[in-house]
């Protein structure tokens, strides 16, 4: 199937190929014409399938011959859980219009000063990308109103929901006119979410397009048995060993990401690292350095990876395990994107046994151990029961506590975040990701209000736009 068969005009298949895409992925082909036909969707898709341009796309299309916005008004209203999404949301929205002509659009979010942009909603917009709580302190300054509003799109709302944000979707929901098209994107239908798509979608076209839980095939996944206080020497000795030129390292904690920073710059490691407590300005800077190639580490915490996108990265560590087995998925699907390979390494100590039981539970998979030389551990690495005795079982969850203190979290009312190419996938050309705006508010280091339920996974890129 190709793009121009599913019903989009000139400008915006000129936008599609000037990208390097060619053809729809799984996503796009299902949402792209009955989005453009008015049908209410639901769809089961993960970060990393395409499913940003399988909504961009077909709303600009409906957006094409549309009438100039009023005053304060947003034709179209896209609602995300962080900031970092919000910023590839907003991109990805003026990479594909911008061959046509008058689309206006913004994303709005906490992180900043707010006077900015109350300007740039003054004039009306056509697509509005914003998270929840800077949402509705706008609307509560009567900087932005929804009369005219045709579409509602909420972007993951799996994680929408286990960050705590239902009570502010439900007052959002409530002061929208109650005739729109409604897309809901989730990476699993959960009872939760069906609950809420009750009193969102009418009638929905209902597709998935994913397997829950599953990692690429493209990513060569292998942990190395070592004692919790040589992880930092290890670590070094791989990137020097291996030369490894593009690292992204995860640590379960924000003080972790501190400390092993600075143990990577004494080795001299150009490394840095973004978590709930650095300033947004130090977070856009660093992830920037990290894209461009200036310093080859970046460790981050689950929450504040959100959003990071980048193409054929290579290399994914976790220093920690994580606590929710879902988020070694989420973490090691940013590698062996667009059909390229990636490597995801997990440093395992004998006090992560039952973490590394959990996620074999999970993606049903016995990981290879490999230990290095010179740093094998005095604890022995016990025997994980994950997969033992019955390969076919299914995935169990975990409902942990995982990062909860990292959610809790202050940032302020605010967020904001790095703009990439929304869920992009390999390009023709070079992709630089730009800082950009995203992200929430409340209690969360992406801007988000405290979840008390875990996240889940996202999935992994294919060919396609994203």
């Amino acid at each position: 199937m190709s793009f121009e068969a599913l019903g989009l005009s000139a400008p915006i298949l000129k936008a599609v190929a000037a990208q390097g895409y060619e053809t729809p992925s799984p996503i796009q082909a299902k949402s792209i014409a009955p989005v453009i036909a008015g049908r209410d969707l639901m769809a089961a898709a993960q970060t990393g399938t395409g499913k940003t341009a399988g909504f961009t796309l077909p709303i600009l299309e409906k957006l094409s011959n549309a009438k100039p916005v009023g005053a304060r008004q947003a034709r179209v209203l896209v609602l995300t859980p962080t900031r970092e999404l919000a910023a590839q949301v907003g991109e990805s929205v003026q990479t594909y219009s911008r061959y046509m002509k008058r689309i206006k659009s913004t994303v709005v979010f906490g992180g900043v000063k707010i006077n900015p942009q109350i300007a740039h909603l003054r004039g009306g917009v056509d697509v509005l990308v914003a998270t929840p709580g800077r949402l509705l302190d706008l609307y509560n300054q009567g900087a932005v109103k929804f009369d005219e509003l045709e579409i509602l799109v909420l972007d993951e709302a799996d994680r929408m929901l286990d960050m705590g944000f239902i009570h502010d979707i439900k007052k959002i929901l409530r002061i929208l006119p109650k005739q729109r098209q409604n897309l809901l994107f989730s990476a699993t239908f959960s009872d939760e979410i069906r609950a809420l798509a009750k009193g969102l979608v009418n009638d929905p076209l209902e597709i998935s397009v994913t397997p829950r839980n599953s990692t690429a095939k493209t990513v060569k996944q292998w942990i190395c048995p070592v004692d919790k206080s040589r992880k930092p020497h290890l670590l070094c000795n791989l990137i020097h060993e291996h030369q490894w030129h593009q690292v992204l390292v995860f640590t379960r904690t924000k003080h972790g990401a501190n400390r092993l920073t600075k143990q990577l710059e004494a080795d001299g490691i150009r490394a840095a690292a973004i978590h709930g407590n650095k300033s947004q300005n130090a977070r856009t800077k660093a992830l920037a350095e990290f894209k461009s190639g200036k310093i080859g580490v970046l460790v981050a915490t689950d929450i504040a990876a959100r959003g990071i996108d980048i193409d054929q990265l290579p290399q994914v560590v976790n220093f920690d395990l994580p606590n929710v087995p879902e988020d070694y998925v989420h973490r090691i699907g940013r590698t062996g994107r667009a059909g390229a390979d990636g490597q995801a390494v997990s440093l395992v100590s004998a006090d992560e046994i039952k973490q590394l039981a959990a996620i074999e539970r999970l993606i049903n998979q016995q990981l290879t151990r490999k230990e290095i030389e010179g740093f094998e551990p005095d604890h022995a690495l016990p025997e994980s029961r994950g997969q033992r005795g019955n390969p076919q079982r299914k995935p169990q969850q975990n409902r942990g506590n995982g990062n909860r203190n990292e959610n809790r979290n202050s940032e302020g009312r605010n967020g904001n975040g790095g703009k990439s190419a929304g869920n992009g996938q390999q390009r023709r050309g070079t992709s630089q990701a730009r800082g950009a705006q995203s992200g929430n508010d409340r209690n969360d280091p992406n801007g988000n209000r405290a979840g008390q339920r875990r996240r889940r996974p996202s999935g992994n890129r294919s060919r396609q736009p994203a």
